[in-house]
């Protein structure tokens, strides 16, 4: 399909996530979607937990895109998602990935990014297909942190593991931090080339780029599991289809992108 991605900006919403949510479900999408808001008051993570953030300070945007596929065929797309963000964040900086992994930018599976074990970001993918033949629409929601991390942090208390980051520690001390519209239109750039290739081939090419920025892979980790026993093994990367591979002495076993979170074993 073309790209001709329609560009929303709102001032105030409850969830850009929701916005979009809504008008899938009345079948009134024709086109790509991207919706910023410059504050979220009821911005979603994963497994209906709250994603925190404040204006000026948090990029919060939706993109509502139509895929000709199946959803069973869209496996392994937030791990492509997460890669997407990097490039643009990247873009927008003015800077390499290269230069991004050494000062410690790292995905965590399967939808966070870290910046030196802190997180700097998050992504949550809803939407499905109404029929089988319509489009599968994938509203595909990003947030990241931009600057006044300590105050970030300190609504954070209590609620995550990890601490938080935020994209101003990536740019030198003379440097301003980007206009957080510009940093947007250049991940928004980024869906566009990534979104393309993934929907012509899949996970599988984006594999090796996406453990080269595994924030865990070869270490002890667990994965809390809802309502059944915790898992417990070493992060191995993922197969062709995104899933985590964890390796435990008797076997290795492949985790798909559900609810469960991952940690480091302490």
């Amino acid at each position: 399909m073309s790209w001709n991605c329609l560009l929303e900006r709102v001032a105030t919403t409850q969830s850009t996530n929701d916005d979009l949510l809504a008008r899938w479900r009345a079948g009134t999408l024709e086109q790509p979607v991207a919706r910023i808001a410059r504050q979220q008051t009821a911005g979603k993570g994963r497994a209906g937990r709250v994603w925190l953030a404040q204006a000026e300070d948090t990029l919060c945007f939706s993109l509502a895109y139509p895929f000709s596929c199946r959803p069973h065929a869209l496996s392994g797309l937030s791990l492509v998602i997460g890669l997407c963000v990097i490039n643009g964040i990247a873009a927008a900086l003015g800077t390499t990935e290269n230069a991004l992994f050494d000062q410690g930018l790292r995905l965590k599976w399967p939808n966070d990014l870290l910046l030196n074990n802190a997180k700097l970001g998050g992504i949550l993918i809803e939407g499905g297909q109404v029929n089988p033949s319509s489009p599968t629409w994938m509203i595909i929601g990003v947030g990241l942190n931009i600057q006044n991390e300590t105050a970030l942090q300190q609504k954070l208390e209590g609620q995550s593991a990890f601490g938080a980051a935020a994209l101003e520690q990536l740019v030198s001390k003379e440097a301003p931090v980007p206009d957080i519209e510009f940093i947007w239109l250049k991940i928004i750039d980024s869906f566009e080339k990534y979104l393309t290739e993934f929907e012509r081939s899949g996970f599988t090419p984006f594999k090796d780029a996406w453990e080269r920025w595994d924030a865990f892979r070869g270490q002890a980790i667990y994965i809390p599991g809802a309502g059944t026993q915790t898992l417990h093994g070493i992060a191995s990367g993922v197969d062709s289809s995104g899933a985590l591979l964890l390796n435990q002495p008797h076997q290795n076993i492949a985790i798909h992108a559900g609810d469960v979170s991952l940690r480091m074993q302490l």
